[in-house]
């Protein structure tokens, strides 16, 4: 009996020491939601911080006017005014230093996104706030499908928002892919590990994620067509003009 509650103390206190860092260092599910998949989310994130210090600066320029008016007028403000005016610009930097949030866009959000581009970034920065609710399999694919989806992103630079590959982007990444992993939440999670038609949920999921993932790259290959074709020429005519070869010419002569 002694030793069971030796046991239990001796595990209680491992957790515990686990949580303490965990919150040290963030908490385990901001952690799992910080870190960027992709540059499009990314750059989203660095909006928000941008947002946040210029209101910060506003901030800060607004209260030393106002106490420096206050000052004017009242012919100073005395100890109390300045130990007032301190304490107004700390809250100040607390409140704007953690809002606006980086808020993760909602599944209807993101139907109604109709630039491809931008839609590719608001669908990375969502599925980096479903990490925490995936098993690690998925997230492995999901953090490997920010890569893609960035590249998918570049492509898309260039890409008429009527062009059928610019649909056919919105459709999958902005309503298949979402509702690949909302089908799978919606799932007991006592029920994600049981095996059903051969599979459990957590492996169907897995493998529906690499096929939108690979589907991904295909309609990323399918636009960087006419960039891969115009590249080869380009290729060609330089290594004709410029190259070694008997047929090309030596100082621009024949």
């Amino acid at each position: 009996m002694a030793d069971d509650l030796t046991r239990q103390s001796d595990r209680i206190l491992t957790e515990g020491r686990a949580l303490v860092r965990d919150n040290q260092q963030g908490g385990r599910h901001r952690a799992a939601t910080a870190q960027s998949i992709g540059q499009g989310s990314a750059e989203l994130r660095r909006r928000n911080l941008k947002t946040r210090i210029s209101w910060i600066a506003a901030s800060l320029v607004a209260i030393i006017v106002a106490a420096a008016a206050a000052g004017i007028v009242l012919d100073g403000i005395g100890f109390t005014g300045v130990m007032i005016t301190f304490l107004v610009i700390i809250t100040a930097v607390i409140v704007f230093a953690n809002f606006p949030k980086t808020k993760a866009p909602t599944r209807d959000q993101l139907a109604r996104t109709q630039d491809a581009r931008q839609l590719v970034a608001r669908t990375e920065l969502w599925l980096e706030h479903q990490r925490p609710a995936l098993p690690a399999p998925a997230v492995t694919v999901v953090e490997q499908l920010g890569v893609r989806l960035d590249a998918l992103g570049l492509q898309l630079e260039h890409v008429d928002p009527g062009h059928p590959a610019a649909g056919e982007t919105r459709k999958l990444v902005g309503e298949l892919l979402p509702e690949t992993i909302d089908s799978y939440r919606r799932i007991p999670a006592q029920l994600r590990r049981e095996q059903r038609s051969g599979s459990t949920p957590d492996q169907q999921l897995v493998e529906s994620l690499g096929k939108i993932s690979g589907e991904i790259d295909r309609v990323t290959r399918q636009l960087a067509e006419g960039s891969l074709d115009d590249l080869a020429i380009r290729t060609r005519y330089l290594e004709y003009k410029y190259g070694d070869g008997p047929e090309a010419p030596v100082d621009g002569k024949p």
